[in-house]
């Protein structure tokens, strides 16, 4: 190799170096917002399940706060 030639190959590795040197913290955030994500989508996955668990355990009797609003515009209705 002549002298041009290995001053053209450090040149092309150092520029190559700071473009990864460059580059690298993007591709990190990038990957860690992808792990970030999917633990969310995880989180989410098991948090509907656990709902769809207690909806399905719930009674169909209706809460006495319903019970009440539902006579309530019943004597409403009556007395109009």
């Amino acid at each position: 190799m002549t002298g041009n030639q290995i001053q053209g190959l450090i040149g092309m590795t150092a520029t190559l170096g700071i473009l990864i040197l460059l580059a690298l913290p993007s591709v990190l955030g990038v990957l860690r917002d992808w792990r970030v994500d999917r633990q969310i989508r995880k989180a989410q996955e098991a948090h509907a399940e656990q709902e769809a668990q207690k909806s399905s355990s719930r009674s169909t009797v209706p809460s006495t706060a319903t019970w009440y609003a539902d006579g309530r515009r019943s004597k409403k209705l009556v007395s109009s």
